[in-house]
């Protein structure tokens, strides 16, 4: 991981790179705070890495998929990860050991995953356009299917405090799911097909990028009541900081990361960064807001610092 020293001036952000993966970063998420007071960070393409949040460092790898992982998140108390592979599989890891605890084996690429509320369950989508529910105090048992994609599901939520799952295909929908009544409830009308969907760190917004938008949702609204905001560019991710005053956006159209002002939608021309030599695919701001990471085609995770006037983890002013 590079080092900074101490020049870094007012607006000038310069960022830590974490190397490690061979190929493109696709997915990257921080945890929660643990009640330790520390988060961390998992990324993924090839095999799911484990670092340290503030610092970037490496903690382990976990090693068991047998191709690319498309998705990496943490359950709700950090202590266990899920991860959706290429190899047809979805594995649950304890993030502490590193040990693979549950592989659930389907027929073809899993293209996304997400905990429940009290990590109990997970969920997954992929190139099979069905969303499966898995019990893991029940790993034997069948899974509980949703069908009603035409295409291959890219993006999870799960909303278990409104008793809903949300899922995204390639048909320009956000796709709501009953999980009372186990049906699809609605649809969110979009722009254009959207590319990645997370809750923000406060879980109290499900962002998602949908071409040239950033959007904003509270669960429990009406479907019509979502927040778009027009980007300078096509938006390959987007992720709201924790003070929900400004948004992180990444593109892979170009090799910018571009912050936004929440509120007017107006980009801030002074946070517009420059640091990886291939397009950007995935962005996660870290719980405390004192930072964001960034994931690319260049195989690098890079950590970008909010307030560059701050002394914060290896930045120095």
């Amino acid at each position: 991981m590079n080092s900074l020293n101490s020049n870094t001036s007012t607006n000038r952000i310069i960022p830590l790179t974490c190397s490690g993966h061979t190929r493109p970063v696709v997915d990257i998420q921080f945890s929660p705070i643990t009640p330790q007071g520390n988060y961390y960070l998992i990324s993924a393409y090839g095999n799911p890495m484990l670092r340290e949040g503030v610092t970037g460092d490496w903690i382990g790898t976990f090693q068991g998929h047998k191709g690319a992982v498309w998705s990496a998140r943490f359950s709700g108390d950090s202590n266990r990860a899920v991860t959706g592979s290429a190899d047809f599989t979805a594995k649950v890891w304890d993030t502490v050991s590193g040990k693979e605890l549950h592989t659930f084996v389907h027929k073809h690429i899993v293209r996304t995953a997400d905990f429940n509320t009290d990590n109990t369950k997970i969920l997954t989508g992929g190139q099979e356009k069905k969303l499966r529910i898995f019990d893991l105090y029940r790993p034997e048992a069948p899974a509980t299917e949703l069908e009603g994609h035409n295409d291959t599901i890219k993006a999870v939520v799960w909303d278990e405090a409104n008793h809903q799952i949300l899922s995204v295909g390639g048909d320009s929908n956000v796709r709501v799911w009953d999980l009372r009544t186990m049906q699809q409830s609605g649809t969110i009308a979009c722009k254009a097909p959207v590319s990645t969907m997370s809750f923000d760190s406060c879980g109290k917004y499900i962002t998602w990028a949908a071409g040239n938008t950033a959007n904003f949702w509270k669960p429990g609204a009406s479907f019509e009541d979502v927040k778009v905001v027009e980007t300078k560019k096509k938006t390959s991710s987007v992720s709201l900081h924790p003070s929900h005053k400004k948004f992180v956006a990444g593109s892979d159209d170009d090799l910018w990361v571009r912050i936004y002002d929440f509120d007017s939608g107006e980009e801030l021309g002074k946070y517009v960064h420059k640091g990886h030599h291939g397009p950007i695919h995935t962005v996660s701001c870290s719980p405390d807001g004192e930072m964001y990471a960034t994931g690319s085609e260049d195989g690098t995770i890079r950590l970008w610092q909010t307030d560059p006037t701050k002394r914060y983890g290896l930045w120095q002013k």
